[in-house]
């Protein structure tokens, strides 16, 4: 990976080999999204299952082009004071004690000194805007459907022309706008307003034959034939009527925690064994175990077995 600034990708071809020094195989369509955004300063909204890799995105970004990354990991009740900035009141408190007991200085003085930028907490979205040595910074949004309506709204208008009000200090406007991701999980829809200034892509589960390449780049260690088994019993998986089905990240977990147990191939008892791993609820889990597993590995070798043919 960049261990310095980098210039940004010129083509939709240096934009994947940017990924891919990244450790992150990505498709050409992402990939096209992706220069665009880059190229033309506009945010990239990402949307996608949990796990198929958003998030690594802007993280990538970071390595690779020597950016700072700022995250702003969203939930409901998420407000100004905690993606913005807010007033460090306990050294506010402390200051006007200290001008009390010495008899020091007038208060309109006062009042300047404590509402200046060193009194100032900078959250995410603030720092955004700084200025930066390397070069405009990575800004995730992370999970923007987890927050509320009115956090979504303050937020387009941040996007609209990259600049924040204080009402104490003014307007703070980004010299350059930083490289915005913003990833979301459907768990409910994004106002239009706030996707019209963004450029759209929907990040999908990948191929088997893609997984099985993200596979030998992250879990190098891992024995081919085992990959191959692993990447065929999650793409059944995937098929079948669970309540979360295993994206990429699990899929890479998996693989892990089979290389650390010494795992040269599957069998049933390996996979009731780490099926923790690869499946986050007990009722998908139940569902698998036994001799739904032993099933799903021999379908998964069968047609191993045609392909080698």
């Amino acid at each position: 990976m960049a261990s310095q600034s980098a210039h940004l990708p010129t083509s939709v071809e240096e934009t994947l080999t940017l990924l891919r020094n990244g450790n992150y195989l990505a498709n050409r369509s992402l990939a096209t999204a992706l220069f665009l955004a880059l190229k033309l300063n506009r945010p990239l909204f990402l949307e996608g299952e949990a796990g198929v890799g958003k998030t690594e995105i802007a993280k990538v970004l970071s390595a690779t082009l020597g950016r700072k990354l700022l995250r702003l990991q969203c939930y409901e009740g998420l407000d100004v004071t905690t993606a913005v900035y807010e007033w460090n009141y306990s050294r506010q408190m402390v200051e006007i004690r200290m001008a009390e007991a010495t008899g020091t200085g007038d208060k309109d003085a006062l009042e300047s000194n404590l509402f200046s930028d060193a009194f100032l907490i900078k959250r995410p979205l603030l720092q955004a805007l700084e200025p930066d040595v390397a070069g405009p910074p990575i800004l995730l949004i992370d999970e923007l459907d987890r927050t509320d309506e009115p956090f979504e709204a303050y937020l387009l208008e941040i996007l609209s022309d990259y600049q924040v009000t204080i009402p104490e200090l003014g307007t703070i406007k980004a010299e350059h706008p930083p490289i915005v991701i913003i990833t979301s999980n459907r768990t409910r829809e994004i106002h239009d307003a706030l996707k019209r200034r963004c450029f759209y892509h929907w990040v999908d589960y990948p191929t088997a034959e893609r997984e099985l390449e993200i596979l030998k780049i992250r879990t190098p260690q891992a024995a081919e034939e085992l990959s191959k088994e692993v990447v065929g019993f999650v793409h059944r998986l995937r098929k079948m009527d669970l309540f979360k089905q295993p994206g990429v990240a699990e899929t890479i977990d998996w693989a892990h925690a089979l290389t650390q147990l010494d795992v040269m191939s599957l069998d049933p008892e390996v996979i009731n064994d780490t099926l923790g791993t690869l499946l986050k609820y007990q009722d998908d889990i139940t569902k698998i175990q036994g001799s739904e597993a032993s099933r799903i590995l021999n379908d998964v070798r069968t047609e191993l077995a045609a392909a080698r043919a």
